[in-house]
């Protein structure tokens, strides 16, 4: 696991050595242990490692046997020596046992389609010098980030933004486009990024640049998450459960491959504790487990985690996050991320990476399995929502208005049950936006974009929409999933990888091997919410692994106490900073409603936690990057003096 960067030209460059530090050494967090660089007439290859397999010797960037191509790679090819024979018996000579080396051979032998071959997680650039070609690959699913510049003249690839901004010839400034995509939900879905000119090769997909005569670049889709085919010979349930406990431990198995310590980041929810009870199963020696929980106990699953951990045998670890821990913390996280950061969640689970950073250099985590077995509440209301609102039609169109804003305006239904309404088809318009999109997802939908934005948008769902939109003849639920795995799937995957990395330490999501994502996709909806139970199938598949009230329990999703901390009095810095007239947000935002907005909040006549989560996130994001008001934020928030987070005595 490591960090990359590099970059090539159409036109011989000098000084290229000191370029490619600044931007590799921007990015030593990523790989503490080692650090290498390639450089010729056309291209400077960058490289810092954190070492996991053959330690002593994956030094990168590395040549084939001829010297004629490098790699720089980040991730893990977890079939890799199940691949090295195949390449042995074609005449390939091995000079490592790492994954690395027959990424490029396998490259040598099978050019882009070598991607087919692997499973695992990756991003990686290989540059053939004889023929002036370079080629980029990313995972599947997009575990590993890859992010690059194009000119027309230079080329630059890194695994963060901030690697490609120490390029002389690239600089920092806004995509206001995005604005409206990244307050509704607070990522940005596509290939573009908040900086403008720098983009992300998307999940699945390679690139080549061909150098000779005129420069050429194509970018290319390899694997998508498949269509649910009928078949012909329709397994029981039981089937289907039995396969699917097969396959999972299959894939927690290949992910524990490491020459380094390992553990388990568990928050006692089905997913995690699935995986590490698998783990306990497999594993030769001790598991290591970790759990990040809040002084807030209403907010805290440290209770779970810590009956999981006593019920299936791990040596367990805790850390406690409080308010100041959390605020303080967040401008560097934000400089990590290199974009606005969309879950409170993120910053646990950068405490929760440094506490495991201690002791283990690679962790397992439950990523992805909500995305493939419609495990988020959403998933199951919108379902019913639908369902209700096709009865409800029967209801003339103009009186459905009247109720609804009955519902908004209303004095005589206390706030909750008039919250609660809202959610319903009676309290929404018959559309995919207002039911599900603005319902569930959105912070700020496009009315209320209309009214805060000094430029107002147009359209703010249009990237969720192009892959609902994409397979029509999918059921509802398919349809929801796959447009998930392409949106938010991807952002939650950076979130791991950006917040792990921060602290040198790897992530591993055995759910999101591709062959079990494959599998998991033709399971039939009814396995996925079965009569009201979500995740139904997985539950199944795994209830003999765990206490039933812990397979069972209501679903907490990794809760953080950020309603209560924005009504805390210690929060007033927070509300100066967005308010601030000096500072980013003022440049596009109407600043009336701005005030109006937070008046509303502060004043409990509205709750708009999450509207005030992606101007805080945005506002610092704007100052870090773009405006050279680093060092405002740079020690922190809140005037509090920073409290270390309370790391908690292994339970006996």
């Amino acid at each position: 696991m490591c960090g990359i960067a590099g970059f090539v030209t159409v036109a011989p460059a000098s000084g290229s050595e000191g370029v490619l530090r600044r931007m590799t050494d921007s990015i030593a967090h990523r790989g503490p242990d080692d650090y290498g660089y390639h450089i010729d007439g056309w291209a400077a290859l960058g490289h810092r490692r954190l070492s996991i397999i053959d330690v002593a010797g994956g030094h990168q960037p590395m040549p084939n046997e001829t010297r004629s191509m490098w790699i720089v790679y980040n991730g893990e090819i977890f079939n890799h020596a199940a691949i090295r024979p195949a390449l042995v018996r074609a005449g390939h000579q091995y000079q490592t046992r790492c994954d690395t080396e027959t990424i490029l051979h396998g490259y040598e032998q099978w050019g882009p389609a070598c991607v087919e071959q692997f499973r695992g997680m990756f991003a990686f650039a290989i540059w053939d010098q004889d023929r002036r070609k370079l080629f980029c690959a990313r995972d599947r699913l997009g575990i590993k980030p890859l992010y690059y510049y194009w000119d027309g003249r230079l080329f630059a690839f890194a695994s963060e933004i901030k690697a490609l901004l120490e390029h002389p010839s690239i600089s920092a400034s806004l995509e206001e486009e995005l604005i409206p995509e990244l307050l509704a939900f607070g990522y940005v879905s596509e290939e573009r990024t908040l900086f403008r000119n720098i983009r992300k090769l998307m999940p699945g997909h390679h690139l080549s640049l061909d150098l000779r005569g005129q420069p050429k670049l194509e970018i290319e889709q390899y694997w998508d998450v498949p269509t649910p085919e009928a078949s012909r010979e329709t397994p029981s349930d039981d089937e289907w459960i039995k396969e699917l406990r097969t396959r999972l431990e299959e894939t927690v198995e290949m992910r524990l491959m490491s020459d380094v310590p390992l553990g388990m980041f568990l928050s006692g929810g089905l997913d995690s504790s699935a995986i590490a009870a698998l783990i306990r199963r497999q594993a030769n020696g001790p598991v290591k487990t970790f759990a990040v929980g809040y002084r807030e106990e209403a907010y805290s699953e440290l209770g779970y985690a810590r009956q999981v951990a006593a019920s299936i045998g791990t040596e367990h670890h805790e850390i406690v996050v409080g308010m100041e821990d959390f605020f303080n913390n967040l401008p560097k996280l934000i400089w990590h991320e290199d974009e606005p950061i969309n879950w409170p969640s993120s910053v646990s689970l950068n405490f929760v990476s440094r506490l495991a950073a201690v002791q283990v250099k690679v962790v397992l985590t439950g990523e992805g399995s909500d995305e493939l077995f419609a495990g988020y509440e959403r998933h199951r209301i919108n379902l019913l929502n639908q369902k209700a609102a096709r009865a409800y039609g029967i209801v003339p169109a103009g009186l459905r208005r009247t109720i609804r804003d009955g519902i908004a305006g209303t004095r005589l239904l206390g706030g909750n049950l008039r919250r609660k309404l809202q959610h319903t088809f009676i309290g929404r318009e018959d559309t995919l936006e207002s039911l599900y999109l603005d319902n569930f997802y959105c912070a700020f939908s496009l009315e209320q974009q209309n009214r805060l934005l000094s430029s107002p948008p147009s359209a703010v769902y249009g990237n969720y929409l192009r892959y609902w939109n994409a397979r029509p003849e999918a059921s509802p639920l398919a349809r929801m999933l796959y447009a998930d795995q392409k949106t938010y799937l991807v952002e939650l995957l950076m979130k791991q990888d950006q917040m792990s990395m921060a602290t040198s330490i790897e992530s591993r999501v055995p759910f999101l091997d591709h062959t079990f994502v494959e599998f998991a996709m033709h399971i039939p909806d009814r396995l996925k919410i079965h009569g009201g139970e979500q995740k139904y199938i997985l539950k199944k598949a795994v209830e003999d692994l765990l206490p039933r009230d812990i397979v069972y329990r209501k679903k907490m999703g990794f809760p953080t106490p950020i309603r209560q901390w924005l009504r805390d009095a210690r929060a007033e810095p927070l509300y100066t900073a967005i308010q601030d007239r000096q500072a980013f947000l003022a440049s596009f935002l109407n600043l009336k409603e701005l005030d109006s907005l937070i008046t509303r909040h502060r004043s409990g006549l509205e709750d708009a936690t999450d509207r005030i989560w992606r101007l805080i996130n945005l506002q610092l994001w704007g100052d870090l990057f773009l405006t050279g008001k680093r060092e405002r934020w740079w020690d922190g928030i809140l005037p509090a003096a920073v409290a270390e987070p309370e790391v908690l005595p292994t339970p006996v």
